[in-house]
């Protein structure tokens, strides 16, 4: 099967590290003609950018900000002219349950999870449209928003509103050939949620081989799994497919 993103420019979110870093690293390899990607970390997301051996725009920005997605889709449209591809994979992990969780937490974790990747996809959608151009969105979404554990309910309810605007922009743009498909991420030991178990929330370091021990699979998802999955969804080699919501975990929801 042929994977390959041949002629797309591609826009990461989240890509000095982790989820967003691994993917832009395959889409490159995929042959993408160029990739923007964004992040916090400025010197991270330029040594990403540089290594990648393709066209590369390293964008810093915190998506926190309301006006960071116009400056990030402007930003790859005055450098490569269009977007064909976007992956929201960007995102905040902090803790805040039904009795902890703030309206400062609410508003920091929707600004970032939500209402950020809504404003992305607007962007490229409009260009998209504007150019008569199919394209391909993927959220990078997480088994929380099926309900959530309750430490995580706020973050679990931007999750949430994610899976519902990547099923409306799904179904809002199918004539327009864009395809928009999410991707219900399980438990990972990404570079972010190594600092949370680890530092923040102390269980060490070996907190990993511990949770692994109690997995059926007896390991936690990677996120080349996640990369590969999402190249594929922005890839021609999905067909037809959009408005999924893809489970990437150990468990059966339901079951």
């Amino acid at each position: 099967m042929d994977v390959s993103l041949s002629g797309m420019v591609v826009l990461v979110t989240g890509a000095s590290q982790g989820v967003g870093e691994a993917i832009a690293r395959l889409a490159a390899s995929s042959g993408a003609d160029a990739l923007v990607l964004t992040g916090r970390d400025a010197a991270k997301g330029r040594a990403v950018a540089d290594s990648l051996g393709v066209p590369a725009l390293f964008v810093a920005a915190d998506l926190a900000a309301v006006e960071a997605p116009a400056q990030v889709a402007g930003a790859a449209l005055a450098r490569f002219g269009r977007i064909d591809g976007l992956v929201n994979a960007a995102g905040l992990t902090d803790r805040g349950s039904m009795l902890t969780g703030d309206a400062a937490l609410w508003d920091r974790l929707m600004a970032v999870n939500a209402r950020a990747p809504f404003l992305l996809m607007q962007a490229a959608i409009r260009d998209m449209v504007g150019r008569g151009g199919a394209g391909s969105i993927v959220n990078i979404l997480s088994m929380n928003a099926w309900c959530g554990t309750p430490e995580l309910a706020v973050y679990s309810a931007t999750k949430g509103a994610l899976a519902t605007l990547t099923r409306n922009a799904a179904n809002a743009h199918l004539a327009d050939r864009i395809r928009v498909n999410g991707i219900m991420m399980g438990w990972a030991a990404s570079p972010a949620e190594d600092r949370m178990q680890a530092q923040t929330l102390g269980k060490g370091a070996d907190w990993a081989a511990a949770v692994a021990a109690g997995m059926p699979l007896k390991r936690l998802l990677s996120v080349d799994e996640v990369a590969r999955l999402a190249v594929f969804l922005l890839s021609d080699a999905s067909g037809l497919m959009t408005g999924a919501l893809i489970d990437m975990e150990q468990k059966v929801v339901g079951a």
